[in-house]
This record gives structure tokens, C-alpha cells and sequence, in this order.
């Protein structure tokens, strides 16, 4: 029956708007579920950097090999808060198009036609180039383009490498600033050897084995949230 309407009759503006906004609620709710995941990923982080410097001070034999670990899971931090923050932005944007899609069919409204706005456009075609809202924001696009308030739409996802950009290329500064805030001034005491201690040779091999183990499967994690 539905299929025979759409042959014969204008889409209904109201199923219209109720198909768009609940496209759009998904969609948010896709970013509010990542957007937690790096806040768990990004506290995790910021306990592998505690670890790796409270060894390092236990230790002073491996002062070195934990201050290089403390600097990449420095790294690491910076990646997930990277991300973190286009999600925060990918969300402003997309609760914009929702505010603008209500407007726009208020005006139909009132004017009995849509225009198509760049605004809306410009937004989606943004939105649409992610990796996490690829699917559902092309559904979006076909919703709105039906309606007439975008008139053209854009496929290609954007490469996570451009996404972000340099991310092996941390500032050195970044990480120092990151390791003073997680380790509160304590930096110094893990990058210079206190009064040597007794060697724990086997305990520190294991140690090292799981921070690494605890490396790749931190990336993992990250790997997902981007595909």
C-alpha cells in the first residue's frame, strides 16, 4: 500500500521529518556510544602512563626503557583525545542539521515548499565522509534529498589517515605536556635514575611483555572505534 502511495501521492512531510530525525538520532547515538569508549580508552591510557613510570622508579635500571614506554602511551593518549574531539565536533555538527531539518519542514509549512539549503548541505556532506556515520548518514542524504532540502550528496568516506593527520608526528612539547599533567611533575623522577635499588630482572621482563600486550590491544581498540 505504502509502495502504491509513493506512485500516486508527495511524500508525506510528516513521515518525512519522522524518518530524517530518527536517522539523525542514531546517528548521535552511534557518536555518544565512541565518544564514551575513548573517555574509557583515554582513563585505561592515562593509568599505563602511572604504571610505567612507578616501575621505572621501583627500578631504577629500567628508568630508561619506562620513560621511552611512558612517552608512547603519551602518544597513544593524544590519538584517542584527537579523535575524542572530532567526534565532540561530528556531534555540534550533526545536532545543527537536526535544528535545521525541523526548521526547514516548519517553513513548509507555513510556505508550502522546501529550499534547499547549503547550510544543511554543507554539514551532511561533511558527516557523510566519516568512517563511524558512513552508512546511516547516506540513508540521511537520500531522506533529505527526497524532500528537497539538499540537492546534491557527497559517498566518499574521508581515509582515517587525513582524519588525523600526522598522528605519528606528535609535537614533543604535546607529549611533555601530556605526561606533566598525568604524572604531576613527577617526569623527572622517571627520566633520572634514583639510588640504585635491587635488579628484578624477571619481574620487570614480564612487566614489559604485558605494557606491550597492553600497547597493541589499546591500538586495537582505536583501530575499531575508527571503522
Amino acid at each position: 500500500m505504502e509502495s502504491i502511495k509513493a506512485v500516486f501521492f508527495k511524500p508525506d512531510p510528516a513521515a518525512q521529518m519522522r524518518k530524517c530525525n530518527s536517522l539523525i538520532k542514531a546517528n548521535t547515538r552511534k557518536l555518544d556510544r565512541d565518544i564514551a569508549q575513548l573517555k574509557i580508552l583515554d582513563q585505561k591510557t592515562r593509568q599505563y602512563i602511572l604504571q610505567a613510570s612507578r616501575r621505572g622508579q621501583r627500578n631504577p635500571s629500567q628508568a630508561k626503557q619506562a620513560a621511552a614506554e611512558t612517552r608512547t602511551f603519551a602518544k597513544e593518549l593524544l590519538r584517542v583525545r584527537k579523535q575524542s574531539a572530532r567526534l565532540h565536533t561530528s556531534k555540534a555538527q550533526l545536532q545543527s542539521v537536526g535544528m535545521q531539518v525541523n526548521e526547514a519542514f516548519s517553513t513548509r509549512k507555513i510556505e508550502g515548499s522546501l529550499k534547499a539549503s547549503t547550510g544543511i548541505m554543507k554539514d551532511v556532506n561533511t558527516l557523510v565522509r566519516l568512517p563511524e556515520l558512513t552508512g546511516t548518514m547516506q540513508q540521511l542524504s537520500q531522506e533529505l534529498m527526497k524532500a528537497g532540502i539538499i540537492e546534491e550528496m557527497v559517498g566518499d568516506t574521508l581515509p582515517n589517515d587525513e582524519l588525523l593527520e600526522n598522528e605519528d608526528e606528535e609535537a614533543e612539547a604535546e607529549v611533555d605536556k601530556v605526561l606533566g599533567e598525568v604524572l604531576q611533575g613527577k617526569l623527572g623522577k622517571v627520566e633520572a635514575p634514583a639510588p640504585k635499588l635491587p635488579e628484578q630482572p624477571v619481574e620487570e621482563e614480564e612487566d614489559f611483555e604485558d605494557q606491550e600486550a597492553t600497547l597493541e590491544q589499546m591500538r586495537g581498540r582505536l583501530e575499531a572505534l575508527k571503522s
